[in-house]
């Protein structure tokens, strides 16, 4: 719904801009582009802010802004948000920060045990396997930026064996030079197992059964939720209840594949795949990947066609900087990705659209009631639907303050039906009219029929390339 009102923030003196769209069902929302617009236009004399995170074998990504030169409660909280983002989206063990020691003070504190940050801190450890540390810099001694994007993905030739790991099931695919020959899912429970031979075995069979399709297997690429290093698992949902003592062993699951098979083996995070099954059927680059699901995952390709080994938890990543935001059950954060792009974003606006449930019902049981109701062209879904549009809208700008992306995929189970296209084009409506430099560079559109016949596991077949490892006879099942 179009509107205007004055985007604020408790105890904030810069005067910001209207927001010339309110999401009907949440007038509260505080669109965090907006308010990053605002502080920066604010800043008069400003001196420069330069973070930068060490991530994997000494990658480091930089983000330059500029502060207030007075450190003030504004500039603290224009910072820590930032520095929120750039660990969800970009990743890293180690922040340096340069700029007004007092920023880099605070943010020590924030990040250390005990501070409103720890579950951040905390993740990123899991993450990288190092302790997590802030350290302070004059701006001029930051680290350069070293990127090491990796030229991962579509190599289609030869005989190939794609995989995507879910939740409740897993799929297959055999692909002989693009083409798919087979392709099938299976269903398996990993959560509660303990034992990390459940899903090496489990995986391995559903290899073995795409194996069978085909003449031989020069290649096998794989995709999965969790933040995935060099092919190994560092935090990822699918091994939450492994016995500590075994933890090495599940996460080296992939090493030990291709030691078994012989032939290159690639894995990356099913965003970054997801991206890459987009860039695919547009036969461009420059994708950015956000599926609405149970929760909100994201993949990024970047405009030279690589991966960026950047984390792309957008789940965790602030889109809202209302205050009052609800609060991400995991990491009590307000205001974070998950809460506007998946089925909780569904979930936390029923109430305020007046539908009645069952306080037992799960979430996606109540998506498949908003969705039965956006059949029956209810007014009460087409209000969910219209607010995760605007949201859209303004967190496509914030995004792309982050990311260098021409086309923005959403897909996911909640963008299933007629709700799909309300929220596409209540986005396109928004970024129209309030970011129209935006709107001609970026597209945003819900996946074409090529790219579904592109699929998850055939774009992660593509993953690796060829190498002189010699193929292994497919095997029978």
């Amino acid at each position: 719904m179009r509107a205007d009102f004055a985007v604020s923030s408790a105890g904030m003196n810069t005067i910001l801009p209207k927001a010339r769209w309110a999401p009907e069902l949440d007038s509260g929302f505080q669109p965090a582009v907006l308010w990053n617009r605002a502080y920066r236009a604010s800043v008069q004399d400003g001196v420069p802010l330069v973070l930068a995170l060490e991530g994997e074998q000494g990658r480091m990504s930089r983000f330059e802004t500029v502060v207030r030169p007075v450190v003030d409660s504004e500039t603290l909280r224009y910072a820590e948000r930032l520095v929120k983002f750039l660990l969800w989206s970009r990743g890293g063990w180690r922040l340096v920060v340069g700029g007004p020691r007092e920023i880099a003070d605070f943010l020590t504190t924030t990040y250390a045990p005990g501070g409103a940050r720890e579950f951040d801190a905390g993740m990123m450890e899991k993450s990288y396997g190092r302790t997590f540390r802030v350290e302070a810099a004059p701006a001029s001694a930051v680290p350069a930026e070293k990127e090491a994007g990796a030229a991962v993905g579509g190599h289609l030739d030869g005989c190939r064996i794609g995989f995507d790991l879910g939740a409740s099931d897993y799929k297959v695919a055999a692909v002989k030079d693009g083409e798919v020959v087979y392709s099938d899912e299976f269903a398996w429970d990993p959560r509660p197992q303990t034992d990390p031979s459940y899903h090496y075995e489990h995986l391995n069979a559903g290899l073995r059964a795409a194996a069978a399709h085909l003449p031989r297997v020069d290649a096998i690429g794989g995709s999965s939720a969790g933040v995935i290093v060099n092919n190994r698992f560092m935090v990822a949902s699918l091994l939450r209840n492994i016995d500590p003592d075994k933890m090495d062993e599940a996460r080296g699951m992939f090493d030990r594949l291709r030691a078994e098979w012989g032939v290159p083996l690639e894995v990356a995070n099913d965003g970054d795949v997801t991206a890459l099954a987009g860039a695919l059927s547009l036969e461009e680059n420059a994708v950015l990947g956000v599926a609405l699901g149970s929760s909100e995952a994201a993949g990024y390709l970047n405009p030279e066609g690589r991966m960026t080994g950047w984390l792309s938890e957008l789940a965790f990543a602030p889109v809202d900087y209302n205050p009052e935001a609800p609060a991400d059950e995991w990491s009590g954060d307000r205001g974070v990705g998950a809460l506007y792009f998946s089925q909780q974003a569904v979930s936390k606006l029923i109430p305020a659209a007046g539908i009645p449930v069952p306080a037992e019902m799960p979430l996606p049981e109540r998506l498949r009631l908003v969705q039965f109701l956006m059949g029956q062209e209810d007014p009460r879904a087409l209000a969910i639907y219209r607010s995760i549009g605007v949201y859209l809208g303004y967190t496509v700008a914030h995004y792309a303050e982050f990311y260098d992306f021409r086309h923005l995929l959403i897909l996911g189970r909640v963008t299933t039906g007629k709700g799909g296209n309300v929220i596409l084009s209540t986005a396109r409506e928004v970024l129209e009219d309030e970011f129209p430099d935006l709107a001609e560079k970026i597209n945003v559109q819900l996946p074409d029929e090529k790219s579904r016949r592109v699929g998850q596991a055939c774009a992660a077949a593509s993953l690796p390339s060829l190498s002189t490892v010699p193929a292994l006879p497919a095997v029978a099942s």
